[in-house]
This record gives C-alpha cells, structure tokens and sequence, in this order.
C-alpha cells in the first residue's frame, strides 16, 4: 500500500467548527429583508374530492398576505423525474398530510393560526392503503389521468395502480427450478422508515431577486432541483439560483424537491421573499420515507447446496405519487444478492400508488428491504437443508470473474475473503447459551456514477481555497476535498478552505448519493490539483532560474530537491502578484463503479423468553476496501450505517392506521439511541484495487443493508423461530415464541397419541 503525508490519517471534518460555534448557515437560518412566512394547509382525509376551500376568515387575520389553492397553480406539477405531484392538490387529494392550500403572513405564529382557520370540504372516495389493495381486481385507479404524466422510465400503457414494473436476472429460472432437489419459498414484509435527520426540511425563496428566482434551501443535489423547480414553475433553467447552504442531516431524504415551488408562487403573489419550515409532525405525515415492502423468495437448491435457481417477486407500497425518488423508482433493487454465484436468476420489481405517504429514497433505496428477504431467506435455507451456513455461502459465493445475479462483473472481487475474515474474527461457530444466537449476513455495495468539477486556487497569502458545486450534507465532502489538495500540494488541511459554488458556477453536477461521492470528487480534486502544482513550480523556476526537475511543493513551498532552497508561496506569489495558480477539473463516470465493496456482519443476542426483549450483544462488520482518505471519517461512515440499521431492523417504523400516520413526533418514533448500541467492532480489509487515483472503494451505504438480516438470523439461533416482518419487535418476539411452544406441545401430543 502506498504511504502518504496526509491521507490516510485522521482529519477533523472541515464543516464542524462552522456547525459548533454557530457560523454554518442553514435553509432555517436564511432571512432576508421584507421576508414573509409560510405554511401548508393539509388534508386530514386519504381520498376525497375537493368540493371546498373558504379561506376568508384567514385572509382576515391581521398579518396574513395571501391564501393559495390549487386552483391558483393548477396544472403546475413537481417531481425528481416523474411529475405526478401537484404544487397544491387540486379537486382530489391522495394521502393524509397532502397540500391542498398554503398561507403566508408576516412571520410564522401568524401563519400557523392562519392554516388553522382555512376550512376545507371534502367528498370522501374509496381509498387504497395496502399494497394487496392497490392490486386487488377492481380497485379504484388512483391516477386515472397517468398517462399525461412525465418522466416514467416506461410508460404505462394504460392507467393502473402499478406505476412501474422491471425484471432483472440472469439465466433461465425455470429450467434451474426444474433441476433443483429442494425448492424453497418465503416471504418477507418491511415496514416505512423515515430518514430522521435533525433538520426538517426548510426552503427560502425570493421570486424577483436581481432579476432571478434564488432559493435557498436544504439539498444535496442543487443541479437536479434546479431543473425539477423550473419544470414545476414554467421558467427556464438559468433564471433559478441555488445557492449554497449547510445540510442539517439527509440519509437519503433530501434528493428531492419540496416546498420551493410552493414558496416561489407565495413570493410571486406577495411580491416578498418567503420562508417556509417543516415541523416534525408534518415530517412524519407527509415526508418521503423508505418504503414498505412485500418481497415474495424461491429458491431451487440441489442436495448438495448449489442454487439452482432464484426468483424475488419486489413490490413496494410508493405512497401517493412517484416524485419523491430522484429516478422515479427505487434503484437499489438491481443490486440485490451481488455477492452469490446464481446461475438462473430474477428479480421483478413493482411499485405500486397507495393512499398513503409517499415514500423516497433513503440510504440503499430498495436494496435494505431486498436485502433483508435475500439473507434472510438463505439463512433459512442452510439450516432447513442441514448445511453449515457459512459453507453454504461459500458453496455459492461469488469469486473472482463470475458474474453476479443482475448479469454485471466487478474488478478485484473478495467476497470469500471478506466472509472468512468476519468468521475468523469472530470465532465463528461461537459456544452460546439459552436463547443466545449468532447471525451472518453479507451483502455487496458498488459506488454509483455522476458528475462533478472542483477548482483550485493557491492565494496571495499563501492559503488554498477549493471551490465545489458539491454541498456539505454532513458525510464530510469537503473534507475529502481538501485531503486531496493538501496532499497533492504539500500543504496542511487547515491552510485549506473549502466554499461551495451556487448554481451558476458550472452547468451540471450530480450532487452526493448513491454512495458516490469519493469515487466522483477524488479524481477531480486530483486533476485539479495537480493543475496548481505544476504552475507553482513553473512560476517558481520562471523567478528562481532552477531547473523545473528539480523542483517540490512541500510544507507551502517550493523547494529545489538539489540545493535544500525553498520559496514559500506567500512570497513566491508576492513576487508575481498578476500570476494566476489556479487548476479547474471535471470527472463524469456514469453508471456502477468498476469496483464493488463487499461486507460480511456478524450479529450476537439474547432473547429473554418471558418479555420477548431483545439485547444486542455484539455486532463485527468487515469490509473490503479500497485506500482509506480519512479512518475517522470512514468509520464514522460504518458506524452511521450500523446504527441506522440497527434502528430499521428492531424499532424504527411508521405505521399507518386508515391512511393516517400515528407516530408523529419522536416521543413516537422511537431510534437508537446509546444505551440501544451494542458493542461495535470493525475490520477492514484494505486492497490497493480500487477506483481513481488513489485506489478507493465506497462505504456510503454498503455497511446498512446487511445489518437487519444480521440481527434476524441471530435471532432465529437463539429461539428457533423465523421472523418474516420488520422491526423484530419485543412482542413480535414473544408472540412467537409462544405460537412455537404451543405448537410443540401438540406435535409432542400428536406423537404420543
């Protein structure tokens, strides 16, 4: 492995003394002269006819501005890709917490009485809640005019509740069931998931700001919201400006667009700039959460342990509208079981419109729930079959040149690697006691593609400032940013400053997601810095006559290696202070990495068979990576994941009642907190194969998706019971094991009748 001055050491996150000592400037934090404030007024019926709105008594508060309803931006309609979501609901409304009108007044109390006085009459339709429901013969279409619709990957051929449907796989399943000795079936069910960032989402916008529409809001894809909110409003793209703010926390949440549509009508017809926020409630009514899923397994094996064959039938509950995922679908899906060795394969994907919230995307869209049915279910499998599950896995894990489930070949594989290593560290198979269990899960994560550009300018003074159209969303960007340019330079990370552009800086830039971010950043950053050292030692061998081979950029200066001289920057840019050091690069790699990441966890727990309660012992994730930038921060990365699946596999849900969300705050919605973490324990399998310059591998999201199947099948080892249904509750638990003693106490009857 190559050994370098600054990467590879823990570096403090170049955004955290901005975010402790105040000076980080949030969407919230946005206020600008004469600004006014909004808030939506929602539905509280899942499906109904609009037959109403009387918002005179609100237009007669004192304070308040102006009232819009659907019928005011009729036919103005919003989405990441797929643009089935009116600004405001107009004549129907599809979910509880839908906008169907939005007040805005001289400042936010005055707003909230004003929502609270807009009287809204509905007629009530058949609503659809279940996913059962939306494909049940004879249900109603909950998008009947569909096909007037933009952006469907594949366009409905004619309107149904089914908005998308994919297949993927290998091979011919049929033929690998028909040569099977055992077929296995299950299925699996999970539940919604919000993101649970901090900071709700909040938008600033001023319609008429020096001749734009500029908005400030909380994203992390700036470009792609630039052109949704163009679509939605009618103007063209180069009359919006976003410009840059901290990310209060996204995970996966804040891809798409929101209120800033909404704000910029309130500003237009105000004529003032306008602020909308979110409280939690409304976030938890009406935000994007991870889907709900049914995922449907068949597995064909010979006695041996080969699969043969496998089928996954996906179908994920979207909510009222498609919008709200950046592609208009959930990607993660043809990722799913990449590190088996599965010769007939596939994968049929649905998405079906509920009267229920929308859901988006959030950390491995699609890929957790498909996850969690595939580990799961092989699980299952080996011990069903009486095979050790770890040489199950090796029996059909998949090695070097093989091509995975979804017909795709990744570099540098080390599946089998990775999956000893974590039995190795474990001490796998351990020595348990009652109702302690262990459980294995792999899965593998390669980096998604995209497009970005920094510049690197070297100052007067000798400092460095690097300049990005990427925002700080909070998994540390610009950190990384900055350890490129400090090592490419020879400078220190602190002598670095990182700004982020606004939307006029470049033309596009895909933003942070999909696991992404390094595999995009590090090859720009690179370029341009290696742009700024050589005119640095280009200048200094102009000033100095030494001869350019000679010549470093170490410790802020340029040194001539033979003599030991050296001119600091400072001065050398004192001495020529017309001459520009400047480097500008772009990197645009579309579609999957090269280079995959694999992880192998090991989950313990113990059951207590009187209450059900589940205690997480340990949990060793291993991964296999690439050049580590910064540890703290790529443990910081794992760590994250883990504590997000944790959340997601035993607490974390949303659950709906007649269309409504009943958790609605966080007293509610229960997540990990420290007392819930076990003891976490990591190892890192490092490779000098990888992508870019330096040789690197994701680890945005492969860390999150095996950890609920983890815990899972752990907790099939302690109690002899399968689990099918996310979160693995307290009373889930007991309810089961209950069901198991019964039913073993009459298969003992049976057998002594």
């Amino acid at each position: 492995m190559t050994t370098y001055n600054v990467i590879g050491k823990n570096a403090a996150r170049k955004d955290g003394f901005a975010k402790v000592n105040g000076d980080a400037e949030y969407a919230i934090d946005v206020a600008l002269p004469g600004m006014l404030h909004g808030k939506a007024v929602r539905s509280t019926v899942p499906h109904a006819r609009i037959v109403k709105i009387d918002s005179s008594r609100a237009l007669a508060l004192p304070g308040v501005h102006a009232v819009l309803t659907g019928e005011d931006v009729a036919g103005h309609m919003l989405g990441s890709r797929v643009r089935d979501v009116p600004v405001l609901a107009n004549r129907v409304v599809r979910f509880i917490g839908e906008k169907v009108a939005a007040v805005v007044a001289d400042d936010e109390p005055t707003a909230e009485r004003a929502r609270n006085l807009v009287e809204v009459e509905y007629e009530r339709l058949d609503s659809i809640f279940t996913i059962e429901d939306a494909l049940a013969n004879g249900a109603p279409v909950l998008h009947p005019n569909m096909l007037s619709y933009q952006g469907y990957i594949k366009p409905p051929e004619q309107p149904s509740n089914v908005f998308f449907a994919n297949v993927y796989g290998v091979g011919d399943v049929e033929l690998g069931f028909a040569e099977a000795d055992q077929i296995f079936e299950d299925t699996y069910t999970t539940q919604r998931q919000h993101p649970a960032f901090f900071e709700p989402r909040a938008c600033v916008v001023h319609a008429d700001l020096g001749g734009r529409v500029q908005i400030w809001t909380s994203t992390k894809t700036p470009y792609a919201l630039k052109g949704a909110i163009a679509l939605a409003i009618g103007v063209d793209n180069d009359k919006l400006l976003i410009n840059p703010t901290y990310v209060g926390g996204d995970f996966g949440g804040k891809g798409c667009p929101w209120d800033e549509a909404l704000c910029y009508f309130l500003s237009e017809k105000t004529g003032h700039p306008v602020k909308m926020v979110m409280d939690y409630q409304e976030e938890f009514e009406a935000g994007n959460p991870r889907h709900g899923s049914i995922v449907k397994v068949r597995t064909g094996v010979k006695n041996d342990g080969t699969i043969t064959a496998h089928h996954q039938d996906m179908i994920f509950n979207s909510g009222a509208y498609a919008g709200l995922m950046p592609l208009g679908y959930l990607a993660g899906t043809d990722r799913i079981a990449a590190n088996f060795r599965i010769a007939n394969a596939r994968f049929d994907h649905r998405q079906v419109y509920t009267n229920t919230v929308p859901g988006g995307y959030m950390r491995g869209p699609g890929e957790v729930q498909g996850t969690f049915a595939m580990e799961s279910h092989m699980d299952e499998i080996a011990r069903k079959m009486g095979i050790d599950i770890v040489e199950f896995r090796r029996k059909n894990i998949l090695r070097p040149g093989d091509i995975t489930p979804m017909n795709e070949t990744f570099s540098g594989v080390r599946a089998e690697e990775t999956l000893l290593a974590a039995v190795a560290k474990a001490g796998y198979p351990l020595a348990t006691g009652p109702y302690v269990g262990v459980g294995i899960s792999m899965c593998s994560r390669p980096a998604g593609g995209g497009e970005t550009h920094v510049e690197i300018t070297v100052e007067e003074e000798g400092t460095v400032l690097l300049r990005t159209p990427i925002f700080e969303q909070g998994s540390g960007v610009h950190t990384v940013l900055a350890l490129i340019a400090a090592e490419e330079l020879g400078t220190t990370l602190e002598n670095i400053r990182v700004v982020p552009w606004n939307t006029d800086a470049v033309e596009n830039d895909s933003g942070i997601a999909g696991s992404r971010g390094t595999r995009m950043m590090v090859p720009a950053a690179h370029e341009a810095s290696l742009q700024a050292k050589t005119e640095l030692l280009n200048t200094a061998a102009e000033l100095t006559g030494w001869p350019i081979e000679q010549l470093e950029s170490k410790d802020s200066a340029v040194v001539n290696m033979a003599s030991g001289e050296q001119i600091g920057w400072a001065d050398l840019l004192g001495r020529v202070p017309d001459r520009s050091i400047m480097g500008r690069a772009s990197n645009k790699e579309m579609g999957l990495a090269e280079y995959t990441t694999f992880a192998a966890q090991i989950a313990e727990v113990e059951i207590d068979p009187e209450t059900g309660r589940i205690h997480l012992r340990k949990f060793l994730s291993v991964h296999d990576v690439g050049t580590i930038l910064n540890p703290i921060g790529h443990q910081g990365q794992i760590n994250g994941s883990i504590v997000t699946g944790l959340g997601y596999a035993l607490m974390e849900e949303l659950p709906i009642e007649n269309g409504r969300v009943t958790t609605q705050s966080f007293a509610d919605v229960k997540i990990p907190t420290m007392p819930d973490l076990p003891e976490l324990e990591t190892l890192l399998l490092e490779s000098d194969e990888g992508e870019g310059p330096y040789k690197v591998r994701s680890i945005g999201e492969a860390p999150l998706l095996g950890v609920a199947p983890a815990i899972a099948n752990a907790i099939r080892d302690a109690t002899g019971v399968r689990f099918y249904d996310l979160p693995l509750t307290a009373e889930k638990i007991l309810t089961g094991l209950r069901i198991a003693a019964r039913s073993t106490i009459y298969d003992h009857h049976e057998e002594t009748a």
